[in-house]
C-alpha cells in the first residue's frame, strides 16, 4: 500500500495543525495505534511518502505451542538489511482469519479423500472464531469457487460435500486464483491464510497445457515416433519449464496477497516415485517457504491392500497422523501476528524487497515470516 501526499505549509497554525492530523489518521490504519509524528518547521514542506507493508509472522516455543502476549517491541523488522520502526502487532485472539481451503478433488486423490475430509472440516470447526470466515475451493480441471466466504459451519459442510474426480489438476491456476480472490474480498487488517490439500501435481492449468501442446506440436512427428516413455519423459520435460514460470507467477499472487501458504500432502513418501510429484511438492515448499507457513509431508500407511485388517489398523493410524498435523497447523494459526510497518525507501515498482523478521528475543520462541514482498507503486 503506497501512501504519498504532499503538503506545504504556511505559517498558519491551523494548517499546520491539520497536516499532523493526516499523519495521525494514516497511522491509525495499524489497529489503532497512533504512534506520534515529529514536528517540523511551520514553514518547511512535510513530505509524506511511504509503503504500509503488511507481514504475518507465527511464533511457537519448543513444543510447538502457540507463544500469546507479544507486542511490538518483541519484534524487530530489517528490511534489506535496513532496521524498520513497528507501528503495530495484531495477534490472532484479536485478528480476524480468513481462510482459503484448496481440496484436490482431481485424479491424484487416493483412499484418503473421507479421512481428509472429515478432519478437515472438524478442523475449521475448531480453529475459527465466529468473525473468522472460511472460503472453499476445489481443485480439479479448473479452479471452482464451491463456498464463498463463511462461517465454519459452512466451510465444513461444504468440504464434506466434495466428490473426488478423475479430472487433471490445475494447480497452479487454483492457488492463484485463491490468492486473488482473498486480496479482494479479505477486510483489510484480516489475517489470510490458504491451506491447500494436495499432492501438488498440476497437469492442467492454462499456462501448462499451453506449454505442453504448443512443444508436441512443435515437435511435428518426432512426438509420434517416440517411445511410450520418451514421450512421457517429453511431457514431463515441457510441463517442468512451463512449471517454472507458473511457480514464479504463482509466488507473487501470494506475496502480493500478504497471504501464508499452508499445505499437506497426502502422497506421503510415495511422491518419490516420479518427477511430477517431486516438483509438486517443492512447490509447495517453496510457496510455504516464502510466505512463512508450512509444507506438511505425512507419512501414511496404505489401506488399500489385500488384508483387510490391515487395512483397519493402517486407517487408524493414519487418522492420528493426520489429526496431529492438523493440531500443529492449529497451533500455528494461533501463534499468528500481523506485524505494520511503513516503509519510505524508495524501491522500483515490481521489484522484491527481502524482509528478516527476528525476535528481539531469540529464546522467546521460534518465529517464522514471509521473506520478502513485491513493491506496488
Amino acid at each position: 500500500m503506497k501512501i504519498h501526499r504532499k503538503v506545504n505549509l504556511k505559517p498558519n497554525r491551523l494548517i499546520f495543525l491539520a497536516a499532523k492530523l493526516l499523519v495521525v489518521i494514516f497511522c491509525q490504519y495499524s489497529f489503532g495505534q497512533t504512534p506520534t509524528p515529529t514536528p517540523r518547521a511551520e514553514d518547511e514542506e512535510i513530505r509524506i511518502d511511504s509503503r504500509l507493508v503488511v507481514v504475518p509472522v507465527s511464533v511457537t516455543d519448543a513444543q510447538g505451542n502457540p507463544v500469546a502476549g507479544l507486542r511490538k517491541e518483541d519484534f524487530q523488522v530489517f528490511e534489506e538489511g535496513k532496521k524498520q520502526t513497528v507501528q503495530a502487532v495484531g495477534a490472532a485472539d484479536v485478528v480476524p482469519l480468513e481462510i482459503a481451503i484448496l481440496f484436490d478433488i482431481s485424479s491424484s486423490t487416493g483412499a484418503m479423500f473421507k479421512f481428509e475430509q472429515q478432519t478437515a472440516a472438524q478442523f475449521l470447526r475448531e480453529v475459527m472464531k465466529p468473525i473468522d470466515r472460511a472460503s472453499v475451493f476445489s481443485m480439479g480441471q479448473a479452479p471452482v469457487l464451491v463456498l464463498p466466504r463463511d462461517t465454519r459451519e459452512k466451510a465444513a459442510q461444504a468440504i464434506l460435500s466434495l466428490t473426488p474426480t478423475k479430472e487433471s489438476t490445475a494447480f497452479f491456476d487454483t492457488v492463484a486464483e485463491a490468492a486473488n480472490y482473498l486480496a479482494k474480498n479479505a477486510p483489510a487488517g484480516s489475517r489470510k491464510v490458504i491451506l491447500v490439500i494436495s499432492d501438488g501435481e498440476d497437469t492442467n492449468s492454462a499456462a501448462i497445457a499451453k506449454a505442453i501442446q504448443s512443444g508436441i506440436n512443435k515437435s511435428g512427428s518426432d512426438f509420434d515416433r517416440m517411445s511410450r516413455e520418451n514421450r512421457y519423459q517429453f511431457t514431463v520435460k515441457l510441463r517442468n519449464d512451463a512449471g517454472n514460470g507458473e511457480r514464479r507467477r504463482v509466488a507473487k499472487s501470494l506475496q502480493d496477497s500478504d497471504t501464508v501458504f499452508y499445505s499437506i500432502n497426502p502422497a506421503g513418501s510415495s511422491y518419490l516415485l516420479n518427477s511430477i510429484s517431486v516438483f509438486g511438492q517443492q512447490n509447495m515448499e517453496l510457496f510455504a517457504n516464502e510466505t512463512g507457513g508450512s509444507a506438511y509431508l505425512p507419512r501414511f500407511a496404505p489401506i488399500d491392500t489385500s488384508d483387510a485388517l490391515a487395512n483397519a489398523s493402517n486407517s487408524k493410524k493414519n487418522s492420528e497422523v493426520l489429526a496431529n498435523i492438523f493440531k500443529s497447523l492449529a497451533n500455528e494459526l494461533q501463534a499468528q501476528y500481523l506485524i505494520q510497518y511503513y516503509s519510505d525507501t524508495e524501491y522500483p515498482n515490481g521489484r522484491f524487497v527481502k524482509l528478516d523478521v527476528r525476535l528481539t528475543d531469540p529464546t522467546r520462541g521460534r518465529l517464522r515470516a514471509r521473506q520478502g514482498y513485491y513493491v506496488k507503486n
